[in-house]
Protein backbone atom coordinates (compact mmCIF):
# COMPACT_ATOMS: atom_id res chain seq x y z
CA UNK A 1 0.00 0.00 0.00
CA UNK A 2 1.20 3.53 -0.70
CA UNK A 3 0.91 5.80 2.35
CA UNK A 4 1.41 9.55 2.24
CA UNK A 5 2.97 10.75 5.52
CA UNK A 6 3.18 14.32 6.80
CA UNK A 7 4.64 15.91 9.92
CA UNK A 8 5.43 19.49 10.78
CA UNK A 9 8.54 18.53 12.75
CA UNK A 10 10.79 15.53 13.31
CA UNK A 11 9.94 14.88 16.95
CA UNK A 12 8.13 12.12 18.78
CA UNK A 13 7.15 9.25 16.51
CA UNK A 14 7.55 11.20 13.23
CA UNK A 15 10.70 9.47 11.98
CA UNK A 16 9.75 6.15 13.56
CA UNK A 17 6.47 6.27 11.62
CA UNK A 18 8.25 6.18 8.24
CA UNK A 19 10.50 3.34 9.41
CA UNK A 20 7.56 1.34 10.76
CA UNK A 21 5.47 1.76 7.62
CA UNK A 22 8.42 0.65 5.49
CA UNK A 23 8.99 -2.34 7.80
CA UNK A 24 5.36 -3.31 7.27
CA UNK A 25 5.89 -3.29 3.51
CA UNK A 26 4.28 0.04 2.66
CA UNK A 27 5.70 2.62 0.27
CA UNK A 28 5.76 6.10 1.82
CA UNK A 29 5.40 9.54 0.29
CA UNK A 30 6.93 12.02 2.78
CA UNK A 31 5.71 15.61 3.24
CA UNK A 32 6.55 18.59 5.42
CA UNK A 33 9.45 18.06 7.81
CA UNK A 34 9.82 14.51 6.47
CA UNK A 35 10.72 15.91 3.04
CA UNK A 36 13.85 17.83 2.18
CA UNK A 37 12.08 20.18 -0.23
CA UNK A 38 8.69 21.07 1.23
CA UNK A 39 7.30 23.63 3.62
CA UNK A 40 7.03 21.98 7.03
CA UNK A 41 4.06 23.86 8.51
CA UNK A 42 1.22 21.55 9.59
CA UNK A 43 -1.45 23.05 7.32
CA UNK A 44 0.67 22.75 4.16
CA UNK A 45 2.13 19.34 4.98
CA UNK A 46 -1.23 17.81 5.93
CA UNK A 47 -2.92 19.27 2.85
CA UNK A 48 -0.23 17.74 0.62
CA UNK A 49 -0.71 14.29 2.16
CA UNK A 50 -4.50 14.51 1.93
CA UNK A 51 -4.33 15.57 -1.72
CA UNK A 52 -2.16 12.52 -2.45
CA UNK A 53 -5.06 10.34 -1.29
CA UNK A 54 -7.77 12.19 -3.21
CA UNK A 55 -5.71 12.42 -6.38
CA UNK A 56 -4.79 8.72 -6.29
CA UNK A 57 -1.08 9.03 -5.56
CA UNK A 58 -1.60 7.31 -2.18
CA UNK A 59 -4.08 4.81 -0.81
CA UNK A 60 -4.18 6.45 2.62
CA UNK A 61 -2.34 9.13 4.57
CA UNK A 62 -1.03 9.68 8.07
CA UNK A 63 -0.68 13.29 9.20
CA UNK A 64 1.03 14.48 12.37
CA UNK A 65 1.53 17.65 14.34
CA UNK A 66 2.17 18.42 18.01
CA UNK A 67 -1.41 17.67 19.11
CA UNK A 68 -2.68 16.09 15.89
CA UNK A 69 -5.62 18.50 15.88
CA UNK A 70 -4.28 20.99 13.33
CA UNK A 71 -3.14 18.20 11.03
CA UNK A 72 -6.60 16.58 11.14
CA UNK A 73 -8.36 19.91 10.53
CA UNK A 74 -6.14 20.73 7.54
CA UNK A 75 -6.55 17.27 6.01
CA UNK A 76 -10.33 17.41 6.44
CA UNK A 77 -10.48 20.63 4.42
CA UNK A 78 -9.62 18.58 1.31
CA UNK A 79 -12.88 17.40 -0.22
CA UNK A 80 -13.32 13.64 0.11
CA UNK A 81 -10.91 13.22 3.01
CA UNK A 82 -12.12 11.63 6.21
CA UNK A 83 -9.31 12.27 8.67
CA UNK A 84 -9.56 10.89 12.20
CA UNK A 85 -7.41 11.95 15.14
CA UNK A 86 -6.66 8.70 16.96
CA UNK A 87 -4.92 8.43 20.32
CA UNK A 88 -5.50 4.71 20.79
CA UNK A 89 -6.15 1.48 18.90
CA UNK A 90 -9.89 1.32 19.62
CA UNK A 91 -10.43 4.81 18.20
CA UNK A 92 -8.40 3.86 15.11
CA UNK A 93 -10.46 0.69 14.68
CA UNK A 94 -13.72 2.63 14.97
CA UNK A 95 -12.53 5.34 12.59
CA UNK A 96 -11.82 2.75 9.90
CA UNK A 97 -14.93 0.65 10.56
CA UNK A 98 -17.69 3.22 11.05
CA UNK A 99 -16.22 6.31 9.37
CA UNK A 100 -14.21 4.72 6.53
CA UNK A 101 -11.44 7.13 7.54
CA UNK A 102 -8.80 7.44 4.83
CA UNK A 103 -6.41 9.68 6.78
CA UNK A 104 -5.04 8.91 10.24
CA UNK A 105 -4.02 11.92 12.35
CA UNK A 106 -1.56 11.46 15.22
CA UNK A 107 -0.20 13.63 18.00
CA UNK A 108 3.59 13.89 18.02
CA UNK A 109 3.39 14.98 21.68
CA UNK A 110 1.37 12.14 23.14
CA UNK A 111 1.73 9.09 20.85
CA UNK A 112 4.25 6.69 22.33
CA UNK A 113 6.13 4.12 20.28
CA UNK A 114 4.02 1.34 21.83
CA UNK A 115 0.77 3.20 21.08
CA UNK A 116 1.93 3.82 17.52
CA UNK A 117 2.29 0.07 16.98
CA UNK A 118 -1.17 -0.62 18.41
CA UNK A 119 -2.82 2.18 16.43
CA UNK A 120 -1.23 1.05 13.16
CA UNK A 121 -2.17 -2.58 13.86
CA UNK A 122 -5.81 -1.60 14.38
CA UNK A 123 -5.87 0.87 11.46
CA UNK A 124 -4.53 -1.58 8.89
CA UNK A 125 -6.45 -4.62 10.21
CA UNK A 126 -9.86 -2.97 10.08
CA UNK A 127 -12.02 -2.64 6.98
CA UNK A 128 -14.95 -0.25 6.52
CA UNK A 129 -18.29 -1.59 7.64
CA UNK A 130 -20.58 -2.87 4.87
CA UNK A 131 -23.68 -2.17 7.01
CA UNK A 132 -26.23 -0.03 5.13
CA UNK A 133 -26.53 2.55 7.92
CA UNK A 134 -22.75 3.00 8.09
CA UNK A 135 -22.53 3.30 4.30
CA UNK A 136 -25.39 5.85 4.32
CA UNK A 137 -23.51 8.02 6.81
CA UNK A 138 -20.36 7.96 4.65
CA UNK A 139 -22.38 8.81 1.52
CA UNK A 140 -24.05 11.69 3.37
CA UNK A 141 -20.66 13.30 3.93
CA UNK A 142 -20.52 14.16 0.20
CA UNK A 143 -23.87 15.91 0.53
CA UNK A 144 -22.54 17.92 3.46
CA UNK A 145 -19.40 18.89 1.51
CA UNK A 146 -21.42 20.01 -1.53
CA UNK A 147 -23.72 22.14 0.64
CA UNK A 148 -20.64 24.01 1.85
Amino acid sequence: MRISVAADERVGVASELIEELTRRGHETLPHGALSETERDDWAWASEAAARDVIQGRADQAIVCCWTGTGASIAANKVSGVRAALCADAETAKGARRWNDANVLALSLRSTSAAELQEILDAWFATAPSPAPDDQANIAHLSTIEQAG
